[in-house]
Parts: C-alpha cells; sequence; structure tokens
C-alpha cells in the first residue's frame, strides 16, 4: 500500500492506521438534499485513502499523493486550496460547543493521503476527503461518533470552513455506503435504508460517462439555486420545498427561477420513490424513464446541465441506453447511464462519436458498482 511507504517516508514512523472513504454517485434525487427531500447515491471503488497518526501539539501535517508540496498547520486555519476540506474536519471535530466531537479533544495529526476518484468527474472526492479524515480521527482520539455524526461533521466542514453550501448527501454516501446497495437517504430525519442495487444479476450495467469538463460558473450558480430554493419555500410558508403536497398549486403562487426549481425538487422527490419502488420490485429495466425525466427536468427547471451533459445523454439512449441523466451538482462532471450488457458497446460508440463530430475529447466511460462505505484498511 504505497500511502504507508509515503508516511514512512515523510515522517520516518508507521502510522496508527490506515483508513479509507469513497466517492459517490448519485442514482437519483438531484439538488433535493439541501431542500429536506430525499436522495439514493451509492458509494464508488473509488475513493481516498489515509495514513494517519495523533499529534500531542496541536500541529496538523497533511501530504497528498496528488496535490504536490506538503501543508504544515499550527491551526486548521491556515489552511488553503484542498487542504481546508481535510483541515475543516479538525476545526468541525474541535473542542466546544460548536464542534461535533462531543466536547472530547481533538488534537493535531500526521496525514499522508491517496486519492484515485477519477478526476473532473463530480463524483465527490472532496467528501470522501473529508470523511476518511473524521473517520480516523474519530478513532483515533475515541470520540465515539456514529458513522452520520461522522457525515455531519464532514458537511460542516464543507459548509462552515470551505463555504460551500452543499447538503448532506455526499458525506452521507461516503460514510454509510454498502456494498451491492444503493442508500435510500431521507435528508430531513437522517433516516436511511439500504436499497438493492444489483445490476448484474439483471444483465444491466451503470456506466458513468465523465466528460471531464468543469464550467467555472458552477459554485456561485449552486449557492444562487439554493437561494432560490429557499425563497421559494419562504414565499409558499414551508419550511422546505420538501414539504410541498400540492404542486399545481404552489406553482399558481411562483413565477421565473422559483417556479422551476420548485416543479424541479417537488417531481424529483416523488422520482426518488418510484425508483426505490420499482427496485424493491426488481423492476430494474423499468427505472430508465425515471432517469430521463430527472435529466429533463435538471436541464429545463434547474437549469444546472451544459452541453457536454446533454450531449453525453442524448447520445447514450440513442445508442440503446434504457435511461441517462447528468449527476452531481452540475455544469459539467458525469452523467449516467443505465444500460444492457448486451448494449454497452453501442452506448460507448455513440457517445464518443457524438463527442468526435463536436471535436470535443472523447469521455471516460466505466462502470460503476456499489462499494463498502468508510471503513479502516489497516
Amino acid at each position: 500500500m504505497r500511502v504507508v511507504g509515503a508516511f514512512r517516508d515523510s515522517y520516518g514512523v508507521e502510522p496508527a492506521g490506515v483508513w479509507h472513504a469513497p466517492g459517490r454517485v448519485n442514482l437519483i434525487g438531484e439538488h433535493t438534499d439541501y431542500n429536506d427531500g430525499f436522495v439514493l447515491p451509492f458509494a464508488l471503488p473509488w475513493g481516498v485513502t489515509a495514513a494517519v497518526s495523533p499529534r500531542e501539539d496541536g500541529v496538523i501535517r497533511l501530504r497528498s499523493l496528488q496535490a504536490g508540496e506538503p501543508v504544515t498547520l499550527a491551526t486548521p486555519d491556515e489552511a488553503e486550496g484542498w487542504a481546508r476540506y481535510a483541515a475543516g474536519v479538525f476545526w468541525a471535530l474541535g473542542e466546544g460547543e460548536r464542534g461535533q466531537g462531543r466536547g472530547r479533544p481533538v488534537g493535531g495529526a500526521d496525514v499522508v493521503i491517496d486519492g484515485d476518484v477519477p478526476p473532473g468527474a463530480g463524483l465527490s472526492s472532496s467528501a470522501a476527503l473529508e470523511v476518511v479524515i473524521g473517520t480516523a480521527l474519530n478513532e483515533l482520539y475515541g470520540l465515539g461518533l456514529t458513522k452520520m455524526e461522522i457525515a455531519l461533521a464532514a458537511q460542516k466542514a464543507e459548509n462552515d470552513f470551505v463555504g460551500m453550501p452543499c447538503g448532506i448527501m455526499d458525506q452521507a454516501a461516503s460514510a454509510l455506503g454498502e456494498e451491492g446497495k444503493a442508500l435510500f437517504l431521507d435528508c430531513r430525519t437522517l433516516g436511511t435504508r439500504s436499497i438493492p442495487f444489483d445490476l448484474a444479476s439483471h444483465g444491466m450495467q451503470l456506466l458513468i460517462i465523465n466528460t471531464g469538463v468543469h464550467h467555472e460558473l458552477a459554485d456561485g450558480q449552486y449557492a444562487r439555486r439554493r437561494k432560490d430554493c429557499e425563497n421559494a419555500a419562504k414565499r409558499l410558508g414551508v419550511d422546505a420545498l420538501r414539504d410541498v403536497t400540492d404542486l399545481a398549486g404552489a406553482l399558481a403562487k411562483l413565477s421565473g427561477d422559483e417556479r422551476r426549481r420548485t416543479q424541479h425538487v417537488v417531481t424529483e422527490n416523488h422520482r426518488v420513490e418510484a425508483v426505490i419502488g420499482l427496485l424493491r420490485a426488481g423492476a430494474v429495466r423499468e427505472i430508465g424513464a425515471l432517469l430521463n425525466a430527472s435529466h429533463l427536468s435538471l436541464r429545463d427547471q434547474f437549469e444546472v446541465s451544459c452541453a457536454e451533459l446533454d450531449v453525453a445523454v442524448e447520445a447514450a439512449v440513442r445508442g440503446g441506453a434504457r435511461g441517462a441523466r447528468m449527476t452531481g451538482g452540475g455544469f459539467g462532471g458525469s452523467a449516467i447511464a443505465l444500460v444492457a450488457d448486451d448494449r454497452v458497446e453501442s452506448v460507448r460508440e455513440s457517445v464518443t462519436g457524438a463527442y468526435a463530430e463536436r471535436g470535443w475529447t472523447a469521455p471516460d466511460i466505466y462502470p460503476a458498482t456499489p462499494a463498502q462505505g468508510a471503513r479502516r484498511l489497516l
């Protein structure tokens, strides 16, 4: 395991332990998590591995095998760039009433991380980094946190320390994922349910189509979409858009962006529930139509797609996919396609051909299977 050798080279000793947390892909339920809604992600085989040892002096030393120069921090506040995602977890778990560590002290640590989440794919490498740090610190400092509490600390780090207003989905999927299963999460109650998602037994695959593009407007637009949803909920007199039960009545009271965002969130929640029902009934192939509907809603109502995602989705369906949609926050990243085993090559050819026609770099395409969530390796 190269992270152990890198730790030894960096710090001259063996690590106290090695932990792993996966990235995630979301099957359906997009931009619903911060609206107290429903999501259905699963953990991926790729993620972030961390070799970690505690320090008594409070100093945080971080080295990434992908990010270049190591970082030494006297306090989390000194962190910049990628290191803020790791340092933010130390901050979130810190002592005091605002900390998530139940008042128990969290000291420093020596850390080496190694990630293999495909870059630029929108598969939550940041959440994997946060969760692996939280999982290691929880064990090393005896915090006694549950997996969901670790996910909440990771979300706090990203929201309040990094400044990205994400929901809980990414961190929860990384912390609680199970092999062969998707994770149904009620983002209000934090209740979870494991949903069997064994595509191989149905002769199916879920392909990730990694466009490799990221449009720089994404972060500001993400915050704007969230604000649209909050404003719509306030105008409708509900705590969150999840509480809208009369969609037609709600839409009659709204206009413009708030109307479109509400239509997406409410219908997307229903799509999540419908997909779960079909999966539980063993009707895996039938979820394709709901994936298609989700993409159209994200494209037209939530307006977070982009040309590269739209072309990937349309070409995948044209090539024989049962359904496809963008996944993740949008403005780039990845799409997913539900494909029968005997149509995989035709879908690949259709998507790569569509990109070639436009002079775009061919996207990476690979199958995704549900993997285990955060855990100790050594």
